[in-house]
């Protein structure tokens, strides 16, 4: 009796163990999904987007999110690498600091998809999901240099200059996106940066905050156009950064209100568009993304090969990483009803 009773103890000790290797999921299909923060709107759209769509592809998800703090992502990816998920799919606070933590995946043969922002010096990275980022800084550069008519000669104008995170990859394709269209004008005067702050680290803004964006500009309005000076465009990476221009620009500037990029689309940037106080913003449809990153799971998943269209762009450091890349559009005051509410990605309620 005694040996019946042990063998059945041995028996479920064993089931229970190889359950918690798949996270409680009997197929093995269990997807771990790791999102920086939900401060930016963005990322909740992304997660959540990813996950609606990967559990109707019949996976089990475990979306997590890190509140921009590195130690807690990386024990997050532990985790997930320890409950059994199959394939990682991480947009990184920090693309230089998960080489550690992916080593694990690495060694389980878990594969690793970079999302919208590229882990750097890992060789677990398998694939990169993201819109192509030196397009959306070209469309941005592309925007200010039509408004402005600065190919017919227009000028001189004013402008500011801000991007993203130093530790986001992306912020460094967005910006030389942009000033590869800009910099000849700033080189022939015709677009003249008062500040004289112009190199990436300079206009770099630390978790892409829009407090931080606000208070540079808060200086940089005083120091430069508080006697009246015509600021003529702002070039800002992201809508949060461009939030930070216009909150400064309301409380400091007396001059007529400046070209204003974006991107994302975000709901408070939007409402500045309708109401005049953002130019534009790069608009990239999370579900589309989300549904290209779905279909590379599932080939991974399937033992094959996921879809990439870009196999020489991105480089993390240990070497090119295959790539899908999707198309970014700009949205402006004459096109977002077309884009974002007969699309659905907002309702007109979302707006007013």
């Amino acid at each position: 009796m005694k040996r019946k009773i042990l063998s059945l103890i041995l028996a479920l000790t064993m089931v229970a163990s190889l359950l918690a290797g798949c996270g409680g999921s009997s197929s093995g299909n269990k997807v771990g999904v790791a999102m920086p923060t939900k401060d930016l709107q963005r990322w909740n759209q992304d997660g959540e987007n990813m996950k609606k769509q990967l559990e109707e592809a019949g996976y089990t998800v475990d979306l997590q999110y890190a509140a921009n703090d590195i130690p807690t992502q990386v024990s997050q990816i532990e985790n997930m690498i320890n409950s059994g998920c199959k394939v990682l799919v991480i947009a990184s606070i920090d693309g230089d600091s998960l080489g550690t933590v992916l080593d694990q995946a690495k060694e389980k043969n878990i594969s690793v998809i970079a999302y919208d922002r590229l882990i750097m010096n890992s060789d677990a990275v398998s694939y990169y999901a993201t819109f192509d980022n030196y397009m959306v800084g070209t469309k941005q550069g592309e925007y200010i240099e039509k408004e402005l008519g600065l190919a017919t000669g227009a000028g001189p104008f004013n402008i500011e200059l801000i991007t993203g995170d130093p530790g986001d990859n992306n912020a460094r394709f967005f910006f030389g996106g942009a000033m590869d269209v800009l910099q000849k004008y700033i080189d022939n005067g015709q677009l003249v940066v008062k500040s004289g702050q112009v190199d990436f680290d300079t206009v770099a803004t630390a978790n892409w905050s829009t407090e931080n964006a606000q208070s540079r500009f808060d200086a940089i309005i005083s120091a430069n156009y508080a006697d009246g000076t015509q600021l003529d465009a702002v070039l800002a990476s992201n809508d949060s950064t461009a939030l930070g221009v216009a909150n400064s620009l309301e409380a400091n500037y007396t001059g007529n209100w400046p070209i204003l990029t974006g991107q994302d689309c975000d709901i408070a940037s939007v409402k500045n568009m309708i109401a005049g106080k953002q130019s534009m913003s790069i608009f990239k449809d999370t579900r589309t993304l989300a549904a290209k990153t779905v279909e590379m799971v599932d080939a991974i998943m399937k033992g094959t090969n996921a879809p990439v269209n870009d196999t020489s762009t991105y480089d993390n450091g240990t070497g090119i990483i295959p790539s899908y890349l999707c198309e970014p559009v700009f949205a402006d005051i004459n096109n977002y009803k077309e884009l974002l509410l007969d699309s659905g990605y907002y309702t007109e309620d979302q707006l007013k």
